[in-house]
């Protein structure tokens, strides 16, 4: 009677697999924050100077004039 018994275990990864996981994870918090933080600038300059001040100095900003 022949018994076979497992004595390894492998466990196959690729990291450049986990590393790209891991890049684009880091990258999509980084441009929530970007966002984030852009969308309370804009809110600010609302509050702070009006809706007509803001889109003429968003227009201006845009075109240099």
């Amino acid at each position: 009677m022949k018994t076979y018994t497992q004595t390894e275990q492998q466990s196959n990864t690729d990291i450049a697999h986990e590393n790209s996981q891991f890049a684009l994870g880091t990258g999509i918090v980084a441009s929530a924050l970007v966002g984030l933080w852009g969308f309370s600038c804009m809110i600010g300059a609302l509050m702070s100077s009006g809706f007509g001040e803001t889109i003429q100095g968003f227009i201006n900003a845009l075109t240099g004039m």
